[in-house]
């Protein structure tokens, strides 16, 4: 008996194996990270792995929803003056950036937009305040989407400046994700419904997980005032992003505030993430209050990328590959997390090894120890690359920028890891103008002077202990 159960326990182990090895033939790394949590905990791994790996793109809503999205972006495409050829960017030798300007424009699915301004912001404290000034400015609507909101000094100087704007009659919507603001009381959510707010919650937890997508997060922070004014970027709603956290301190981000085409398409992904929250299918998309004629005749050049499970592809993930490929001189990278793809990371690996100048600001002090860990278990091979690799020190870094030669500077909501690239709601910035990329290229060479470059011989002489750490979160990254 007792041969015949272990034999029926072998099976079952043998068949959840299979299964998790059948459905993620196409993601290696997947497959190796829910693979070790099986033969961890063999039956509870299966089930969550049945809970938490359902691909979104599977599901027959979120293919309805990306054929309304294609109808949608039609009618937007008329609507903004989109680069059609790559001579009409500010590219000093365009015609031999011809390949990555086509691949610019396949992979991120949106048009480069040809009339914007935009202005970046370095810190919490300037974001809060040209985010305020936007609200108090507004006059038909707001639109505000955060991944992390929360009931404190900050968060409620937010609710009071909505609530001030809905009294007044304008219409206010706020989009939170289920996750990132899982501490976030009820009590604030149902004041600001009580005050004429509008409020949704992106995947609730319980839903969620029944649901199977509780592992899709909406990362995203997009914020949009009466259609012209729109803001992307990395900071969330909170005390923290002022330097407030009592373990990180100062707190150094990257934000976008945009006006023009660019504000169209920001405005596009915010009305899709809110029909999917709240299951209710905007009725008039392209309407005029919505999206306003702006004034602009020229400006700089501006592409919107949004990336999530529900599209087709990986707009964010191709995107980067097919800039660092073609880099000639300088691949500058500012990320909180690094787990980069395999492709990502072979692009960089022959980047530094053709000579290009290929740095990586991470921080030092995490404000998660996990994937820290799994940052750190690729620090290695991209030094011995000639990868040169910072880390913060003036407190802790949660800017996410890329810096490619003088062609593109991005700024946007994902990080440099798998969990941006695959699986949450995320959208970039990429900014072609010349001064534009300068200031991205200020704020990196400004966040060098407060770090400390990873000496690579002192780096190999790490703790045994922190090799055994790294190497277990590197396992698990992909689900990190």
């Amino acid at each position: 008996m007792i041969a015949l159960g272990i034999t029926i326990l072998l099976l079952i182990f043998i068949f959840q194996a299979a299964t998790i090895l059948l459905l993620e033939f196409r993601r290696p790394a997947h497959a190796t990270a829910w693979l070790f949590i099986l033969f961890l905990f063999p039956l509870v791994g299966f089930i969550l792995y049945y809970f938490l790996a359902t691909e979104y793109r599977r599901s027959r809503k979120a293919r309805r929803r990306a054929m309304q999205d294609q109808r949608r972006r039609a009618k937007l495409l008329s609507m903004s003056n989109n680069l059609k050829s790559v001579n009409e960017l500010p590219w000093e030798d365009p015609v031999s950036q011809s390949r990555l300007f086509r691949a610019l424009l396949k992979g991120g699915e949106l048009p480069i937009t040809g009339r914007n301004r935009s202005e970046i912001y370095s810190n919490g404290m300037d974001t809060y305040e040209a985010m305020l000034e936007a609200i108090r400015g507004a006059k038909h609507h707001i639109h505000m989407s955060s991944y992390i909101v929360r009931d404190d000094e900050i968060g409620r100087k937010f609710q009071q400046a909505l609530i001030d704007k809905a009294r007044q009659g304008v219409k206010v919507k706020l989009l939170y994700d289920g996750i990132g603001s899982i501490k976030l009381k009820m009590t604030y959510i149902h004041t600001l419904r009580n005050e004429g707010v509008e409020c949704a919650c992106f995947f609730p937890l319980r839903p969620s997980f029944l649901k199977k997508r509780m592992n899709y997060r909406n990362h995203r922070k997009i914020m949009v005032a009466d259609g012209l004014v729109g803001f992307v970027g990395g900071i969330n709603v909170g005390d923290e992003y002022v330097g407030r956290h009592p373990r990180l301190g100062f707190w150094r981000d990257t934000h976008l505030r945009l006006e023009g085409d660019s504000v169209y398409w920001l405005q596009a992904v915010f009305l899709k993430d809110w029909e999917i929250a709240t299951r209710r299918k905007q009725n008039t998309p392209d309407a005029p209050s919505y999206f306003p004629p702006h004034g602009f005749e020229d400006g700089e050049a501006v592409q919107i990328v949004p990336a999530g499970p529900n599209r087709k592809g990986d707009a964010i993930h191709d995107s980067v590959f097919a800039m660092t490929r073609s880099a000639r001189e300088r691949i500058w990278i500012t990320t909180p997390y690094f787990i980069p793809s395999a492709s990502i990371a072979m692009a960089l690996h022959d980047a530094a090894m053709s000579g290009l100048d290929v740095r990586l600001i991470i921080p030092y002090v995490p404000d998660t120890w996990l994937v820290h860990f799994a940052t750190l278990s690729y620090v290695e091979e991209m030094m011995r690359s000639g990868v040169r690799v910072w880390q913060y020190k003036k407190g802790f870094i949660h800017a996410k920028s890329l810096v490619v030669d003088k062609l593109v500077a991005v700024v946007g909501s994902a990080n440099m890891d798998l969990r941006s690239f695959y699986s949450n709601f995320e959208i970039n910035a990429h900014l072609f103008d010349p001064n534009a990329i300068a200031r991205v290229e200020e704020l990196f060479l400004q966040d060098l002077k407060d770090a400390e470059e990873i000496n690579l011989q002192k780096f190999l002489r790490r703790p045994r202990k922190q090799k055994i750490r790294e190497a277990m979160s590197r396992i698990l990254s992909p689900l990190l």
